[in-house]
């Protein structure tokens, strides 16, 4: 069982989020020489513990026993996915003489969902609390196996003790399986606003989703405030969650103001570029009304700051998908949307800013041959012109 005094490094004492020990040991009761999943992200983390564990820490330790891809699935209706495993939880827990070890293979044959279930919810409220808090500490701290230590996870997240907090942020580092569970369960703690926050700065790919969609929810200040400068972190992925960024934070709000910092400018550059051409995933700037007003004010802004790659590459982005789509998918009138490209326009067309593009892009690249053809092509800027038909 975790004790109180355990902190997450990089953590004080104002952010009320708990640090783990400095090393963490195989305690009585853990199975066999594989290390439990919970011991083995622990491990991980300390090699790097302000970043992403590597490839989300895959392959995990179980992994002859779950092939890659490879998910049993015992229910095609999904109502009554949970229903197998929430009926091992009922037999479980109706033994008063029951032990969690007893658990750890109990789920291997049947479907364990990683998200918040219905079914195995139920399961947990109708036993006892400290029965429940316990099991689930104990196939999250000791499990050896993916989906003991989900269900572990699964019972926490019906809880909101805060000791548990560092249990929950360690194994959902190993977020694809257990980032949204992870989320669920520290949304519900009175520390889990930092403890979110934490997370999110460890977690890449879908776990990031997860926990972005989380801190969305949260609508702490400081929860706004990291969401406004960090959440996009340059994966795909973060199509799926810009929108609800960009609505949670109050961007519209937060952009106006003529003392926006470089980082807030930056971001909102990220997000108005990814809800530009999102469409499939996420919301876009046709189903953002404040899209007009942010858009003014991110050009605004851009004008003032100093000439980098990142910054002409996403105003360029923007100025290309404002022109090539029908005003209204850019949820402008036509002549919003044209004067919104002419001022980008004017800005990525300065001298100072053609010199930072090109001294900065590698004109051997892949991305160069693709962004001077495409964007810089369509949009006539002068910093690419003759550079894709050889004239100069």
């Amino acid at each position: 069982m975790v004790g109180p005094g355990w902190h997450h490094p990089g953590h004080d004492r104002e952010n009320r989020v708990l640090r783990p020990p400095v090393s963490v040991t195989t305690e009585p009761g853990s199975l066999g020489s594989q290390p439990a999943l919970f011991e083995y992200a622990w491990r991980l983390h300390q090699q790097d513990p302000d970043s992403p564990l590597p490839r989300d820490g895959e392959p995990y330790p179980d992994e002859k026993r779950h092939p890659h891809r490879q998910r049993v699935r015992t229910r095609k209706n999904q109502r009554l996915q949970g229903a197998d495993v929430a009926a091992i939880l009922e037999v479980y827990f109706g033994r008063a003489d029951a032990s969690p070890s007893e658990l750890v293979d109990a789920f291997c044959e049947v479907d364990v969902p990683i998200h918040h279930n219905e079914h195995i919810a139920a399961a947990a409220l109708r036993a006892d609390r400290r029965r429940v808090r316990r099991t689930g500490r104990w196939l999250v701290r000791h499990s050896t196996d993916r989906c003991s230590a989900t269900v572990g996870l699964a019972l926490l997240a019906t809880d909101w003790a805060d000791e548990d907090i560092p249990l929950i942020q360690t194994i959902g580092l190993l977020s694809h399986r257990f980032g949204p569970l992870a989320a669920e369960a520290l949304r519900r703690r009175s520390g889990g606003g930092q403890a979110l926050l934490w997370l999110a700065q460890r977690v890449a790919g879908w776990g990031r989703v997860y926990v972005i969609e989380a801190l969305c929810r949260d609508g702490a200040y400081a929860s706004r405030r990291w969401l406004l400068r960090h959440a996009c972190d340059g994966d795909y992925l973060n199509g799926y969650f810009a929108g609800q960024v960009a609505t949670a934070a109050h961007l519209h709000e937060a952009i106006v103001g003529t003392e926006a910092d470089d980082d807030l400018v930056d971001h909102t550059g990220r997000l108005l570029k990814i809800m530009a051409g999102c469409g499939g995933m996420g919301m876009t700037l046709e189903h953002y009304p404040p899209a007009p007003i942010v858009l003014a004010a991110h050009v605004a802004h851009l004008g003032r700051q100093r000439p980098t790659v990142d910054r002409y590459v996403d105003a360029a982005v923007i100025a290309d998908q404002l022109a090539d789509k029908t005003p209204e998918r850019s949820g402008c009138t036509s002549e919003q949307r044209d004067d919104l490209v002419r001022q980008y326009l004017t800005v990525l067309d300065r001298q100072e800013w053609g010199d930072a593009v090109r001294a900065g892009l590698d004109p051997a690249g892949d991305f160069f041959a693709w962004f001077a053809g495409n964007p810089a092509a369509r949009l006539h800027l002068r910093a690419f012109t003759g550079l894709t038909d050889g004239k100069r």
